[in-house]
């Protein structure tokens, strides 16, 4: 028999929820699998946590279907869980009413909104095996679930992916959610260098003591958790499995494109600083974890945090002036002169403070030089906004934006080994390798 449960007043464990939320269960009465599930706990728990906000329409027919589907054709004991993040619709009356109707399905509501706040909530506490969760559209095809969680189950794989983006899957979807998601993971592996393919399918899985694990470490609340978990668990050499799926787009989507995209930059900014700083580490054994720290060629450990930074300002400050010209030209021709002007900018703070070049001598021919990743920025960031409007002629800004940024993420990894290769290489400017030596070894101490 189900029943509503009250759950006693006990700190959230996330880094922002401070106590706060003080989520609610409706499910069996120990919030664990039916009595008649207990001498199936052998073949293994398998959690599936469907976060919602303002989901009324939809989650019934789609709980029933995969409740029936996992009833049918999964060969492990599973537990549905609708996660309600603070809806202000009928969602959580319709989560109660399919927790109470079918075995398999309990409800949590959360006071608060993030969807990683929702799947911190129920994994945190989980005492299943393995915990997932798939977005309310169901958009990936359910077959793909099985070979999703059987490599987490039988301990091959740490975490597991659906990937949208590999030859084996099989999409449909609008060209420019086509165009956001393939730059922001090219983003991702060219600044934070993730080797997953893909950071945003609603489609993921877990071993639980290794999320549980993670999860301390991991900041976000909202549409970057994915994202930040899924680069701890490669810091910490953890093995990803990804299953090419299928996928269908749900054009009723309620993500907000701009504030995501905004959002997101923020959070690989942060990351990024952690990694620098070295404190993106979890307390989890990884299987591909080097014996000792990963020794930085000579100088890098200096200069990187100067041109991260450099370059954040760059980015921000040409994001700004396109949008100012870009109320009186055209796209192209706004994005080249803003692109100029912080080019220009942006190579004089780096000769300055990430390569210690002082005094006019060769400034312009360092200029000249540098000049090259100007070009590579203006036909990347070119291209992409071209590609962009041939495929959408009325993009926003937002989405002209997101290209850009995808671009420039590209062209300022080119950027920096450019620089520190060639234009501000030492035998150029002059320094004996005792320098670098002498520096090499401050560093190291």
């Amino acid at each position: 028999m189900t029943k509503l449960i009250q759950i006693p007043e006990t700190r959230e464990t996330g880094p922002c929820d401070g106590g706060r939320d003080r989520p609610r269960i409706v499910g069996p009465h120990d919030g664990g699998p039916p009595e008649d599930l207990v001498g199936a706990r052998r073949n293994r728990l398998v959690e599936v946590v469907i976060p919602v906000y303002n989901e009324e329409h939809v989650l019934a027919e789609s709980v029933h279907r995969l409740n029936t589907y996992l009833t049918m054709n999964f060969p492990y004991s599973f537990r549905i869980t609708i996660a309600d993040n603070a809806s202000l619709d009928g969602t959580w009356t319709v989560a109660r009413e399919l927790a109470q109707e079918l075995v398999h399905v309990r409800a949590v509501h959360l006071d608060r909104k993030g969807r990683g706040r929702a799947l911190r909530h129920v994994w945190s506490i989980s005492d299943a095996d393995v915990v997932s969760y798939m977005d309310v559209d169901l958009s990936t095809d359910l077959d793909a679930f099985l070979p999703l969680v059987a490599p987490l189950i039988s301990g091959h794989s740490d975490l597991a992916i659906g990937t949208r983006l590999s030859r084996g899957s099989a999409v449909v979807r609008g060209p420019k959610r086509e165009f956001i998601s393939r730059s922001y993971n090219l983003l991702l592996h060219t600044i934070l260098a993730a080797r997953f393919s893909d950071a945003q399918c609603g489609f993921k899985a877990a071993r639980t003591e290794i999320v549980q694990a993670l999860l301390p470490t991991v900041e976000d609340e909202e549409w970057f958790f994915d994202t930040e978990l899924l680069l701890l668990a490669e810091r910490n050499g953890l093995r990803i499995h990804e299953v090419p799926v299928d996928w269908v787009d749900d054009p009723d989507s309620r993500v907000d494109v701009v504030k995501t995209a905004r959002d997101d930059l923020r959070g690989m900014i942060r990351v990024g600083r952690r990694m620098l700083s070295g404190a993106f580490r979890a307390p989890v054994g990884g299987r591909n974890r080097p014996a000792g720290p990963v020794a930085l060629p000579s100088g890098m450990a200096r200069q990187l945090p100067s041109f991260v930074v450099i370059g954040i300002i760059s980015t921000i400050a040409q994001l700004l002036l396109y949008l100012v010209l870009r109320t009186a030209l055209s796209p192209l021709v706004a994005n080249a002169l803003s692109l100029l002007f912080t080019t220009v900018a942006n190579t004089a703070a780096n000769r300055r403070f990430t390569f210690g070049v002082t005094g006019p001598a060769n400034a312009f021919r360092q200029q000249l030089e540098a000049g090259l990743t100007f070009l590579l920025g203006l036909l990347l960031s070119t291209g992409g906004l071209a590609l962009l409007h041939a495929l959408d002629p009325h993009a926003s800004r937002g989405v002209e934006l997101a290209a850009l940024v995808g671009a420039n993420g590209v062209a300022t990894l080119v950027r920096f080994l450019l620089l520190r290769a060639w234009v501000f290489h030492p035998r150029r400017l002059g320094r004996s390798d005792a320098t670098s030596s002498t520096t090499t070894r401050e560093e190291s101490q």
